[in-house]
């Protein structure tokens, strides 16, 4: 079992389309994380609310961008997205664990849009 509290990247990279985020860990880990699950699973107040009962689902991010990637401390970064979400603090903690449930939470987003009358475009 990963402990995602001791997870330190060694490799933060956008790619060019900036549509995706790669991050590799000491540990050998890598994962390639789409921005629109990044966007969508910000972890902001703003997405995730003060408490579970606050947490909003964000449609419509399919074509979302990564535009900027600044570092926080020595323990996070802050990713700015090209619909102007900046206010999400992406611990190495957070990134290692979306990036380790990346088809669970991928699944149960398409589920919540559905059930929402959402879509990802």
């Amino acid at each position: 079992m990963v402990d995602h509290t001791t997870a330190w990247p060694t490799e933060l990279r956008v790619s060019a389309d900036r549509r995706t985020l790669s991050v590799g860990f000491t540990d050998g880990r890598r994962y390639a994380i789409e921005a629109e699950l990044l966007r969508v699973c910000s972890p902001s107040a703003e997405v995730q609310g003060h408490s579970p009962s606050q947490r909003v689902t964000v449609g419509g991010k399919a074509a979302v961008t990564i535009v900027r990637v600044l570092p926080v401390g020595n323990y996070a970064v802050r990713l700015t997205f090209d619909d102007g979400h900046d206010t999400g603090i992406y611990t190495w903690a957070f990134l290692s664990e979306l990036g380790a449930d990346k088809d669970a939470r991928w699944a149960a987003y398409l589920e919540e849009l559905k059930e929402k009358g959402l879509s990802r475009g």
